[in-house]
């Protein structure tokens, strides 16, 4: 508890840049949207989430936290969570099991609400609190990992309530998955290694939405960029953006910084670790830390040794040596603060207006996944652009007809 006065720092400064969810948060405290609702949160516990499960706190809801990677929870910030009277389970470096027994002393509170990110929360709920399930109102996923885990469950017809598709809206993806992600992994590395980008082959593995904003920030920073890809449209889009597409293959000979953000497993595997360069760089930014297949680089390499702090070395049988970020974890994160405070901003006051949502559609959604309402993004973007100072144009009566709206 010591940490609080740090923690609070923290907060107090994501707060002073994240005017959207400070509005809301007003709103909140004089309406009480969620009083008498019991919310269980997991996403990755750092001072911008902090804020959120504050503003929440405001509307009446009884918060019970915990964090959504071992390696990304500050523990000044929740020291000061816990200060301030939240129900407060995570710390940084927890074990596998420390982190599913935080999982779990958050499910037990019986949640109404459960805002996710990477869908542990739900998967603890079905595995080991299946008892909860009647009193869950509704689930806000955060992140694309947890959106295809809601999306297989649903085809399954294993959703047992409804589910709001946080990661897709347009002020969550477009900004936060490619500015967001963008920005924050190339905080990490840099942060991590000392090591100038300029210059350097840098490999992206996926070119979703946040492989496209690694990409750009990549070649923003003078880096000449390779993207691998499985789907056709996308690797066409990364060809014509200016970036050379190879198989991971080919790529991983010319690459000195690795990237993956696929949210898929073995995208960096034993058969491409001889082919690297030494001192290749490797590390990933998807939710879980399977797409560098850390194990068998353990298995495979003849020592490892802490190289730096957070950065493992591996001596390979060719003799070569290659570089591991934060044990293949969420580089952004485990090696930052993750994204901006102003992208966040965006990102949060979503969670914040779909959890409103939820209660005040309580008993009139049938199980299933749901995109957020047109309505929420809406506010959220206008909200925005009157933060920047900004001025758009408004139809005419005449060209709404004409567009037939």
């Amino acid at each position: 508890m010591a940490l609080a006065p740090s923690g609070e720092k923290k907060i107090a400064w994501a707060a002073r840049n994240m005017p959207l969810c400070r509005s809301i948060g007003e709103e909140f405290a004089k309406e009480k949207p969620l009083a008498g609702l019991k919310i269980a949160l997991s996403v990755h516990l750092e001072a911008k989430t902090a804020y959120l499960c504050r503003v929440m706190a405001l509307g009446g809801a009884e918060m019970h936290i915990t964090g959504s990677n071992p390696l990304s929870t500050q523990d000044d910030v929740a020291a000061a969570l816990a200060a301030g009277g939240l129900d407060v389970h995570a710390f940084h470096g927890c074990t596998p099991e420390e982190y599913d027994a935080c999982i779990d002393q958050v499910l037990a509170c019986g949640p109404n609400i459960i805002i996710d990110d990477g869908g542990d929360l739900m998967q603890g709920l079905r595995e080991r609190f299946p008892q909860a399930i009647p009193g869950v109102l509704g689930l806000c996923e955060e992140t694309t990992t947890g959106v295809h885990r809601l999306r297989a469950l649903d085809r399954a017809g294993q959703l047992p309530f409804p589910a709001l598709l946080v990661n897709d809206a347009d002020c969550k993806h477009l900004f936060d998955n490619r500015y967001g992600t963008g920005q924050s992994v190339w905080d990490g590395i840099m942060r991590t290694t000392n090591l100038i980008v300029a210059g350097k082959d840098v490999v992206v593995a996926g070119y979703g939405w946040c492989g496209k904003g690694v990409a750009m920030r990549a070649k923003g920073l003078g880096a000449r960029v390779t993207v691998t890809e499985v789907d056709p449209v996308r690797a066409i889009e990364a060809v014509m953006d200016g970036f050379r597409v190879l198989p991971m293959k080919e790529a991983a000979k010319t690459g000195d910084i690795f990237c993956t953000v696929t949210g898929c497993e073995h995208v960096i595997t034993k058969e491409h670790f001889p082919l690297l360069k030494d001192g290749a760089i490797l590390t990933n930014a998807g939710h879980f830390d399977v797409e560098v297949d850390a194990a068998a680089l353990e298995k495979y390499a003849e020592s490892r040794y802490e190289a730096r702090n957070n950065i493992e070395g591996y001596k390979l049988p060719n003799g070569r040596t290659v570089f591991l970020l934060a044990q293949g974890r969420l580089v952004n994160l485990a090696s930052g603060d993750g994204h901006p405070a102003e992208i966040m901003d965006m990102s949060f006051a979503i969670q914040a207006m779909c959890a409103r949502y939820l209660a005040q559609h309580r008993g009139k959604l049938k199980p299933g996944t749901y995109p957020v309402p047109a309505e929420i993004d809406q506010a959220v973007a206008r909200r925005k652009l009157d933060t920047l100072g900004v001025q758009i144009d408004t139809l005419t009566q005449e060209q709404k007809e004409y567009l037939g709206v």
